[in-house]
């Protein structure tokens, strides 16, 4: 059938993607904008949130590609199945890729913050930009070489439609051995669950690690007071974190639910939750360049320069 004469649980779904695409694509757009600024590039937070902006676009470009790849190969039985079957091994594993890089990097962020607070001003610049250098060009690898399983166990799978033995439905279908089972799930909660504790645990350090600091200098008031003005001043820092844990609960508890849960009988459940599990991807300018007064006035500033570039 042609699209419009698609379910409207279809429809529905090809609009939230595409809202979801040019969202993402704005998002991108903005924090490339921010973090392509030398200035900010000097230390590894820059460098991390330069690549964070990167991946953020490949994860929601990928997101759509597996979405119109299953709708128009399911509509249009015609398409080659070499075609098919390659994006039946590939897709969803770069998917995976770029969502779990994206996830890490924002925790190499919250990581290189505790180690300046922790570090003062003894913290090394140059020692900072040349190890995030290394990480951005390692950690793909790294997380690649977690999931390598998955194309390896994709198989493209061909069943006869009940009304037309002739016709046939390709589903791209995944088997685990119990063992390789139990790994993916290790996995899947270490990529997604791993990144938020590590956000969560930087922001804790650096509210107390800052609070003991000024009780120090600052004798005048108790270190509860201090804290509690940390935590009045970075309440984002735990905020932020504790957003993207809840948006990445959705995708382990579906992991878990398939396996005893029929998604074909929860089907808004289980798109809910598949949809809002690639937001995380979508709320870098949100999360880290509005609530910074350096990263807004950055953006102010290059989106100066590009203006007047256009404008020559």
């Amino acid at each position: 059938m042609t699209l419009s004469d698609q379910t409207i649980l279809v429809k529905i779904n090809a609009a939230i993607t595409m809202v979801m695409f040019v969202g993402g694509l704005i998002n991108s757009i903005l924090s490339l904008i921010t973090f392509q600024s030398k200035d900010l590039r000097q230390v590894g937070c820059g460098i991390y949130l330069l690549a964070s902006s990167v991946t953020s676009f490949l994860t929601i470009s990928m997101f759509i590609v597996k979405f119109w790849f299953v709708v128009l190969t399911q509509m249009n039985p015609s398409i080659r199945l070499s075609i098919v079957r390659g994006g039946c091994v590939s897709i969803e594993p770069l998917l995976k890729l770029c969502l779990y890089l994206d996830a890490w990097l924002n925790a190499c962020v919250a990581i290189e913050r505790a180690i300046l607070v922790f570090s003062g001003v003894n913290f090394n610049k140059q020692k900072s930009q040349r190890i995030a250098r290394w990480i951005v060009l390692i950690l793909p690898f790294c997380v690649m070489s977690s999931i390598i399983h998955e194309p390896i166990y994709r198989e493209l799978h061909e069943v006869n439609t009940e009304k037309n033995e002739v016709d046939i439905d390709r589903w791209c279908v995944t088997r685990y051995s119990p063992s390789v089972q139990q790994y993916n799930t290790i996995i899947l909660f270490f990529h997604l669950v791993t990144p938020c504790i590590v956000n969560l645990c930087s922001a804790l350090f650096i509210i107390f690690g800052s609070a003991r600091q000024r009780s120090t200098a600052q004798t005048r008031q108790t270190l509860r007071e201090h804290v509690y003005h940390q935590f009045k001043e970075h309440k984002q820092l735990l905020i932020s974190p504790i957003i993207l844990l809840i948006l990445s609960l959705p995708r382990l508890i579906m992991s878990m639910l398939s396996e005893c849960v029929n998604p074909s009988n929860n089907r808004l459940l289980f798109i809910f939750g598949y949809f809002i599990s690639f937001t995380p991807s979508m709320l870098i300018f949100i999360v880290f360049v509005l609530p910074s007064e350096l990263y807004r006035k950055t953006f102010r500033e290059s989106l100066k320069r590009w203006r007047r570039r256009i404008h020559q």
